[in-house]
């Protein structure tokens, strides 16, 4: 599976060497210590294998010794970022957000993120002016090494960002002074133009814009990937659509699996592209739910038809007239919901 949810079991295995999948969380580990790591690339269940002694998964006992292609961090224990913490912290009142690695999938602080400043300038994360991250992926200090070859791109597939003396924040990349100085990259619009004319000059903006991909013939980077062994690590921020900047010659594809990033290329990889499909399925089924609840209703004849409708109606009422009752002064109790239910009864028998 290209990507899945994964959780830890630190009752079964508490040096957080195993990852469990949410079928084996809900059915082999019910009651026990569980972590969510949320999603990881790539990775097969271990529920029962050895790491696990003499605990069979119930779902699939038939399971490898163990799973190589695997890996595993310090997530496994509950600790993340380079400052080794735990998440929620206990010791902190106000838990702050980590931006996660696309590499080794790690989480980090920002305050950890080894972003080094420069000329009096001290360098942040890329937002806009509203705060929101203007980039798509992020790439560690310790990964970077790996996608070193990055570099060797147009400016245009990183974002990068510095706050300057005055405090105000601006995300750059090659085009950082084309929003106060026109180039000629950069088609202006005519104040007295026709409507075809400001069209035209539109339509050459937006494809500036956008990213295009390099061709699969010719190398890209091939001139410069000897330059990619004076490399200085740093933690690197990519711009939207970076995945379909990179080229796709053998030469490069060979690298990209000697690197072990081949799934870069891969479209699916994304954790975005895992929560569109993830709303997509929950979506179908209860499409297929409410087909189903109304394929039953249908079949009933006109009476029973009609009386079920009513009591749904009933119930609708009993239950609102519960949740005004109670208010937000206390928690609903099971005396509550079982009076509710009564009342309902008591009104059937009134109406037979």
């Amino acid at each position: 599976m290209k990507r899945q949810a994964i959780f830890s079991c630190l009752t079964c295995t508490p040096d957080g060497n195993a990852g469990v999948c949410t079928a084996c969380c809900l059915t082999c580990h019910d009651g026990h210590e569980l972590l969510e790591l949320w999603t990881k690339r790539n990775f097969r269940c271990d529920c029962g294998n050895s790491k696990f002694g003499t605990l069979a998964c119930k779902l699939l006992p038939g399971k490898d010794v163990e799973n190589p292609e695997n890996s595993y961090n310090h997530n496994f224990k509950g600790l993340y970022c380079t400052c080794d913490k735990p998440y929620p912290d206990p010791n902190v009142e106000e838990q702050v957000e980590m931006i996660q690695c696309c590499l080794c999938e790690d989480w980090f602080h920002d305050e950890h993120l080894a972003l080094k400043p420069s000329d009096g300038v001290t360098s942040q994360i890329p937002r806009d002016e509203e705060g929101v991250p203007v980039y798509e992926d992020f790439i560690c200090e310790s990964c970077s090494p790996v996608c070193s070859f990055l570099t060797l791109y147009p400016e245009k597939i990183r974002v990068d960002a510095k706050v300057e003396s005055n405090g105000s924040a601006n995300a750059c990349s090659d085009t950082t002074e084309s929003n106060q100085n026109p180039t000629a990259t950069e088609p202006v619009q005519p104040e007295n133009g026709t409507e075809s004319e400001k069209s035209v000059l539109r339509g050459c903006s937006e494809k500036l814009a956008e990213p295009e991909p390099f061709p699969a013939s010719g190398c890209a980077i091939a001139t410069g990937l000897a330059s990619c062994t004076e490399f200085e690590k740093k933690p690197l921020f990519l711009a939207k659509n970076w995945r379909s900047m990179l080229c796709k010659c053998e030469k490069c594809l060979e690298m990209y699996s000697e690197r072990k990033v081949s799934y870069l290329l891969d479209a699916e990889d994304t954790i975005a592209e895992y929560e569109n499909k993830a709303k997509e399925k929950r979506t179908e089924k209860l499409e297929k739910q409410e087909g189903e609840a109304l394929d039953r209703l249908n079949n009933l004849d006109h009476v029973t038809k009609v009386e079920f409708l009513h009591r749904v109606n009933d119930f609708k009422e009993g239950f609102r007239s519960l949740l005004e009752s109670v208010g937000t002064s206390r928690a609903i109790t099971s005396d509550d919901v079982d009076q509710m239910f009564s009342k309902l009864k008591n009104k059937r028998k009134r109406m037979e």
